[in-house]
């Protein structure tokens, strides 16, 4: 772990630390009960993008994912091939096209969530009491707050 940093206390810097580590490993287990259907990260990373960003250009896609738009186009070529994306003519600009989620995606998007919220929930099922449940949620509501920072 880090030395603390003149003007904060041990323990923020510990919370830092446990916060990162802690949501990593999260995030990784969430990421193993998906059903990703063979897709790649990236492939997985703009679709999602795409879903939370709303309908995008290829270009604008490459620089979102910090990607060339070579390899931007190949990706949207196997979500398009998978039926999870469309492209339509971009109204302002007619030599591009938007990509957006189609159902099909948005459905796939969906069912990953909530195999994930599915896994959590039944994990603080069995894995913790009544009480311990109520201090997740209560300290949730506290990291929340870092989002208001």
């Amino acid at each position: 772990m880090a030395e603390t940093p003149p003007g904060m206390s041990a323990s923020s810097v510990r919370a830092a630390h446990e916060i990162r580590v802690v949501v990593g490993r999260l995030r990784r287990r969430l990421r193993e009960t998906y059903d990703m259907e063979g897709l790649t990260p990236t492939q997985t990373s703009v679709l999602s993008r795409l879903s939370k960003d709303g309908p995008s250009s290829a270009s604008a896609l490459a620089a979102a994912e910090r990607v060339r738009p070579q390899s931007i186009a190949l990706t949207l070529g196997v979500l398009d091939e998978r039926g999870l994306i469309e492209r339509r003519p971009d109204p302002d600009d007619g030599r591009r096209q938007l990509i957006s989620v189609s159902v099909a995606g948005q459905a796939f998007l969906e069912d990953n969530r909530r195999a994930g919220e599915e896994w959590l929930a039944r994990s603080l099922e069995t894995g913790f009491t009544e009480d311990e449940r109520q201090t997740v949620i209560e300290a949730l509501a506290l990291l929340d707050r870092l989002n208001a920072i």
